[in-house]
C-alpha cells in the first residue's frame, strides 16, 4: 500500500476538521439553547443539515488519523507497534478525562468519552486486515440496528431527550455509551473503523478519490431515496412515529439508513476538502480554516466552556431562538478562527493538542 504524502493529507483533513467543528457548534448550540422547532423553515433546514453529519465527519476523521499515525506499526515494526498501542491507550484515557469533565459540567452531548472508547478499541486493530475492519464496521451497524429493535431506545432519557436521567449509574452509563447516547458505540464505531480504512488509502491518487466519491454519491442518493419511499409506504401500516424510528436518516436513533447516508456524506466532505486544499494551496481563508482544524480538540472543549459559559453567565442560554442560535454559532466560530490565528503566532499546536502529544 502506498504511503500518502503527509502535507496534502494533513491540510485536507484539517480543513474537514474545521468544518466539522463548525457543524457541531451549530447543532450543539441549537440543542443547548432549546431552539428546536423555532424560526423560519429555511433556517431550520440549514441547521438541520449538520445534525448527525458534522459529528460523523469528526469521527471518521479520527479513524483516518489513527491509520496515518500507525502506518509504521502496520508495516511490521514490532517496537513501533507496542509504542503506538500504548500511545493510543494513554490518549484514550486523556480524552475520557476531558469528556467526563464536560459531562460533569452538565454537557450531556459530549462526544469525547465515546471517542475515547473508539481509540482504545483501535489499539487492538492496528494490524487488522481491511476485510476484518470492514466486517467490524458492518457488525457495529447491524448490532446497533438490532438493539434498537429489541430494546427500549428511550430508556434513561427524559421526555425532551435533552437529559439522561441515570447517566451517573453503572447501568445508565453503559447503556448510554453503547446503545442510546448521542453517539453510541453501536453503531457509531462503524464511522471510526471506516475512517481507519480510508486512512490506509493513497488519497493523493485521483483515481482512488474518484472511485470513492462516485460510490458515495450513489450510496447517499439511494439511501435517501429508500428512506423517503419507506417513510411514505410504511406510515399507514406502522404509524408515522414508527416509520421515522426505522427509516428516517436522522441521528437519533442512528438506524441503518442513517448510518449509510451519514457515512457517504462524511466521505464526500472529507474528499472534497482534500481536493480543495490541493487546488488552492496557501489561500488565506483556507489556511485559517486549516489551522483552526489543527486545534479541533481545544475548540471543541472551548465551544462548551467559553461559548455556552458566556450565554449562561448572561442568563440567555435557554432562549429558544433558532435565529439567535445560528447567528451566535457563526459569530463564535468566526471568533474561534481569529483566536486560532493569534495563538499560532506563538505556538505550533493548540493547548490541549500539545498536552496530548506528550502522552
Amino acid at each position: 500500500m502506498m504511503v500518502v504524502k503527509k502535507e496534502a493529507r494533513v491540510s485536507g483533513l484539517d480543513l474537514a476538521r474545521a468544518l466539522s467543528i463548525f457543524g457541531m457548534i451549530v447543532v450543539n448550540y441549537k440543542i443547548a439553547m432549546m431552539a428546536d422547532g423555532s424560526g423560519p423553515s429555511w433556517l431550520a433546514g440549514f441547521a438541520g443539515l449538520f445534525e448527525g453529519r458534522a459529528s460523523a465527519v469528526f469521527v471518521v476523521l479520527a479513524g483516518i488519523g489513527i491509520s496515518l499515525m500507525t502506518r509504521r506499526a502496520r508495516r511490521g515494526d514490532k517496537p513501533e507497534l507496542a509504542k503506538q498501542k500504548l500511545v493510543l491507550r494513554k490518549r484514550s484515557a486523556y480524552l475520557l478525562a476531558l469528556g467526563l469533565f464536560l459531562l460533569a459540567l452538565g454537557w450531556t452531548a459530549d462526544i469525547l468519552h465515546y471517542y475515547a472508547l473508539f481509540l482504545f478499541a483501535a489499539s487492538f486493530l492496528i494490524r487488522s486486515s481491511d476485510r476484518f475492519l470492514a466486517g467490524a464496521a458492518v457488525t457495529a451497524v447491524l448490532a446497533g440496528q438490532c438493539a434498537q429493535l429489541a430494546l427500549d431506545y428511550g430508556a434513561g432519557w427524559d421526555a425532551s431527550f435533552h437529559a439522561y436521567t441515570d447517566f451517573w449509574t453503572v447501568g445508565g452509563f453503559i447503556r448510554n455509551l453503547f446503545f442510546n447516547g448521542f453517539h453510541p458505540a453501536l453503531p457509531w464505531f462503524s464511522f471510526f473503523v471506516t475512517g481507519m480504512l480510508i486512512g490506509r488509502l493513497d488519497l493523493t491518487d485521483p483515481s482512488v478519490r474518484i472511485k470513492r466519491v462516485t460510490a458515495s454519491l450513489i450510496v447517499f442518493a439511494l439511501s435517501e431515496l429508500i428512506s423517503r419511499l419507506a417513510l411514505k409506504l410504511s406510515s399507514s401500516a406502522i404509524g408515522e412515529e414508527g416509520a421515522r424510528y426505522l427509516f428516517e436518516t436522522k441521528p437519533m436513533p442512528p438506524n441503518l439508513l442513517y448510518m449509510v447516508s451519514a457515512t457517504s456524506t462524511a466521505v464526500l466532505v472529507i474528499f472534497a476538502c482534500i481536493y480543495v486544499t490541493e487546488k488552492a494551496p496557501g489561500q488565506r481563508m483556507l489556511t485559517a480554516l486549516v489551522r483552526t482544524g489543527q486545534m479541533a480538540l481545544s475548540h471543541y472543549i472551548l465551544h462548551v466552556i467559553a461559548g455556552l459559559g458566556l450565554l449562561e453567565a448572561l442568563g440567555v442560554l435557554e432562549n429558544g431562538s433558532l435565529p439567535f442560535s445560528v447567528a451566535y454559532s457563526i459569530g463564535y466560530f468566526a471568533a474561534a478562527v481569529g483566536a486560532t490565528l493569534l495563538w499560532r503566532r506563538k505556538f505550533s499546536r493548540g493547548p490541549l493538542e500539545a498536552l496530548m502529544r506528550k502522552l
